[in-house]
């Protein structure tokens, strides 16, 4: 994107100026929504409501993501995700994960400047050691909340990890299938990043949250101008 260089790496003045003027934007509706999920979630799961885990905006550089709380609160030693297909996953979990609402909570941290709306989603530290000639690229981008990645790729990591029987299979199968194919569609947004695209992309993705919500599946496309 144009405009000057912020002051965290991976972000431009004009993603930065736009990240702030559309959450200000959206925070009344956000709010009246963040309400309502708090209030459920206190009601149906107890303290804590929200789960913050360490992601990384940088080599080398940390920070919190917050999110809904969507787990049954276990503590696990495991050190791995399990994603879906965890039973520790709550009914009322699985609706937020869905629907993308256990990310509301992400404001926080575009308002931080940690992540942007839109841009690869932000990696766990063990990948970023595990590829990190890899992540030195794509994280040239600030991490985002959505992105092309999640939209184009979202669909077929779910089938890559559905057959996976533990947590650390299906870690093993997203460090070796998904990973270095959702980093070169990362690298293919960096390549055409523009105010535009990231209008797009949002618009995509709020049209993909209200298909689910309908339980309908948006077909996927991807326009023929981009390549790798």
């Amino acid at each position: 994107m144009g405009g000057g260089s912020a002051d965290r790496p991976g972000m431009t003045l004009t993603k930065r100026l736009f990240d702030i003027g559309f959450t200000i934007f959206l925070a009344p509706p956000a709010l009246a929504v963040f309400a309502v999920i708090f209030v459920l979630l206190w009601l149906r799961e107890g303290w804590p409501v929200f789960y913050g885990s360490e992601r990384m905006h940088a080599p080398g550089k940390g920070f919190t993501l917050w999110k809904f709380r969507t787990m049954r609160n276990v503590a696990t030693d495991s050190g791995v995700s399990g994603g879906d297909k965890s039973d520790r996953i709550t009914p009322f979990g699985r609706k937020l994960r869905r629907l993308r609402m256990d990310e509301l909570p992400q404001f926080l941290n575009i308002l931080r400047g940690d992540i942007s709306f839109v841009g690869p989603r932000p990696p766990l530290r063990q990948y970023v050691e595990r590829f990190p000639e890899l992540y030195a690229r794509v994280l040239r981008s600030r991490p985002g909340v959505t992105g092309l990645a999640s939209l184009v790729f979202a669909r077929h990591e779910e089938m890559l990890l559905r057959n996976c029987a533990t947590p650390e299979e299906t870690d093993a199968v997203y460090a070796r299938r998904c990973v270095p194919r959702k980093a070169r569609i990362d690298l293919l947004y960096q390549k055409h990043a523009s105010l535009g695209l990231d209008l797009l992309l949002i618009a995509l993705t709020v049209a993909r949250a209200a298909g689910k919500l309908r339980g309908r599946r948006l077909p996927r496309r991807r326009p023929a101008h981009w390549r790798a």
